[in-house]
């Protein structure tokens, strides 16, 4: 069988940057011993390992390397076929008790996932490099913020969590040599990409997730749906703060006052371009500014609801952005990025369905699956939940707060998702209870952002289904 993952030998001095946490090397050790890759990769996000990770990705076939002129310092990621969206039914929350899980959660007896996970994963880097992720979710100097070391044998997950987190040296400080500090272990492995080999499993009392089977980027960027949300709201429950799946965005006013608002939809319903919207003409003089797009870590102090945005990148939906109905993502995603399941153009471009707002596109392109592709074609170029990850950074309109450790105060929170019909546009709750049944009681139409079928409307509490830990039936509803 053809190695996916072939390991890369790197010269000296990059990936032999060992954090000195004893707990941390105990473990990788413990990983080695069972995976048994060829050799151990220790990441610090500097920018000689990043060159050289992106040459050794162009050079194994996992990265395009796309026109400079075009995009600049940009590629192009084609993910297997049968691995393009998350995989709800295949997601496990392990827990003593079922009850524990949650009402919206697939549970998974926690003893025996460990022993079926274990088994994947006896041998499973056999000629692969091991890669160690340290990472940190949220600012620096936040109290919320969290520490996390994801293994995996992907080199396409190191990349893009180094866009999608503070990757490397930051959060090896942040560990220090604390022997019982807290921090998420997290193990991924491609395995051969099997559907039927594939689970993403999150331990919550171990602060634990372990994916198997997979490439797509929310199944193995182990730091955004299960930490950020699924781990993120077990621990929000034991320590006083909330996770939630919602863009923050600041308003200011022609006078130069400043809101801030948080915003709830379920995945592809909008949050990228909402987050970053341009005030139409008769808003003139009003200015919207992206603290986050998708994920929030709230706490209530002094009375009031302050937010953070634990992400240091976008992994947003490409289908549909274009310089019309999102001209700041356009912006965002023209340079420093990686791009997953789009169409390569001719002159080494990208492109995808709605990009050309008149219509217009190629006369001939690579589509995601790697065929050639023309107008005449029956397939889309572009894979619906094809996606971007793109540096926070690269968004004209980042909210000069994006790094507030104690974030930023919450004025007003909305509900929304794909609705059809039956539903109005745009509605008010008659005060904060009916807010909280509304957001409780709130359904969108499912999207390719998930296996299954697209278009039908299915119930999604706080737009947090299959992404919260809630034991009974209550707990986060209490927090509201």
């Amino acid at each position: 069988m053809k190695n996916i993952a072939p390991a890369i030998s790197p010269p000296s001095g990059i990936g032999d940057n060992k954090p000195a946490n004893h707990v941390v090397l105990d473990w990788v050790h413990e990983v080695e011993l069972l995976t048994k890759p060829e050799n151990v990769f220790w990441c610090d996000g500097s920018d000689r390992e990043h060159q050289y990770l992106l040459q050794e990705a162009v050079r194994q076939n996992v990265l395009i390397k796309l026109n400079d002129q075009k995009v600049p310092r940009s590629y192009l990621h084609r993910s297997n076929p049968n691995d393009v969206a998350r995989v709800e039914q295949f997601t496990f929350i392990c827990t003593p008790s079922k009850e524990e899980a949650g009402p919206t959660n697939n549970w998974s007896e926690p003893a025996q996932t460990y022993s079926k996970l274990h088994g994947l994963l006896k041998g499973a880097m056999r000629g692969r490099s091991l890669f160690v992720v340290p990472y940190i979710m949220g600012p620096p100097d936040s109290p919320l913020t969290k520490v996390g070391f994801e293994i995996t044998d992907s080199i396409y997950v190191v990349l893009s969590m180094r866009i999608m987190t503070r990757m490397g040296a930051i959060a090896v400080k942040r560990l220090g040599h604390d022997l019982v500090a807290e921090w998420n272990r997290g193990v991924h492995s491609l395995l051969d990409v099997d559907p039927a080999r594939r689970f993403i499993c999150h331990f919550p009392q171990d602060n634990t997730i372990i994916s198997v089977g997979s490439g797509y980027g929310g199944n193995v960027l182990l730091s955004k749906k299960c930490l950020a949300l699924r781990i993120g709201s077990y621990l929000a429950r034991k320590q006083g703060w909330m996770a939630e799946h919602m863009l923050i965005l600041g308003v200011e006013s022609p006078e130069g006052k400043k809101h801030y608002v948080a915003a709830a939809f379920p995945s592809a319903c909008g949050k990228t371009n909402f987050a970053m919207l341009i005030p139409p003409k008769h808003f003139a003089g009003w200015k919207v500014t992206t603290v986050g797009d998708d994920i929030a870590w709230m706490q209530i102090r002094d009375g009031r609801l302050f937010a953070v945005n634990p992400e240091n990148g976008y992994f947003g939906v490409v289908p549909g952005t274009n310089y019309k109905s999102n001209p700041n993502a356009m912006k965002s995603i023209a340079h420093d990025l990686l791009y997953t399941n789009v169409a390569l153009t001719d002159d080494g471009d990208v492109w995808w369905e709605g990009k050309d707002p008149d219509g217009s596109g190629p006369n001939h392109a690579i589509d995601w699956r790697g065929n050639d592709w023309t107008p005449d074609s029956k397939e889309k170029a572009a894979h619906p939940n094809s996606r971007f990850t793109a540096p926070v950074r690269n968004n004209p309109v980042l909210d000069p707060d994006f790094e507030k450790g104690e974030g930023v105060p919450i004025s007003a929170i909305i509900f929304g998702g794909r609705r059809s019909n039956t539903m109005p546009l745009v509605f008010q709750s008659f005060d904060w209870e009916h807010g909280v049944y509304l957001g409780a009681t709130m359904a969108s139409e499912t999207t390719a952002a998930a296996t299954g079928a697209v278009g039908q409307v299915r119930r999604d509490p706080m737009a947090m289904l299959t992404l919260a830990i809630i034991s009974g039936t209550g707990s986060q509803l209490e927090n509201a």
